[in-house]
């Protein structure tokens, strides 16, 4: 078949191309859900617990990842500065993931550990305080609002549902922690709920160095 066929005929062109796009995404994605490196969970990585779970909600609700990625890329000068470079299975509980490559702050997939709970707190509040030359916005409202705890059982339940789906390997919330899971977010903040899923971040890989 000669070019000039296939450049004169616009629905053969189309037709073209689209089965070379299928073709090569189906090569690029389809192995990759029968290695265990993607598919599997890092020991050590489980479910977040109710808390991190709302943590997670608030760090994608305030925007958190518009400059903060959590992916370390495996050169020499990314983890020399952030630790471990990131693998994929430490992200088979993430629905969706924060993998991403936006940094006007700095990745935060290894955070967890790094400071105190309260140096989170005073940062979050006000990062002035901690970092002077830092230009990300204050939260201040995160320690005034009290968790809203209506939806969690509910929120559990889906991911469920999604790492089922998507992870033959993973663990799943039992009844008991699901039950439980509004008694764990009694009298809780949002900025406890942020912190503790900070301070969750990277820290199986971390455990293994």
């Amino acid at each position: 078949m000669s070019h000039e066929v296939v450049e004169k005929n616009i629905g053969l062109m189309i037709l073209i191309i689209i089965f070379v796009i299928s073709f090569g995404g189906l090569v690029e994605i389809v192995p990759l859900f029968f290695i265990k490196d993607t598919t599997e969970p890092v020991k050590g990585v489980k479910p977040y617990s109710a808390l991190r779970l709302e943590g997670r909600d608030i760090y994608i609700r305030e925007g958190c990842y518009n400059c903060h990625s959590q992916m370390i890329r495996p050169f020499r000068a990314e983890t020399e500065r952030y630790g471990h470079y990131s693998v994929a299975g430490e992200s088979v509980y993430d629905h969706p993931f924060q993998w991403g490559s936006k940094r006007t702050g700095p990745d935060l997939a290894r955070v967890g550990g790094r400071y105190s709970d309260e140096w989170h707190r005073v940062h979050l509040n006000n990062p002035r305080d901690v970092v002077p030359e830092s230009n990300m916005p204050s939260f201040p409202w995160l320690a005034k609002n009290q968790l809203d705890s209506s939806n969690i059982k509910k929120k559990m339940r889906v991911m469920n549902t999604l790492i089922s789906a998507t992870c033959s390997k993973c663990e799943t919330y039992t009844d008991e922690q699901i039950a439980n899971a509004e008694a764990e977010l009694k009298n809780k903040t949002e900025m406890d709920a942020l912190v503790a899923y900070l301070q969750g971040l990277g820290t199986a890989i971390k455990s293994r160095r």
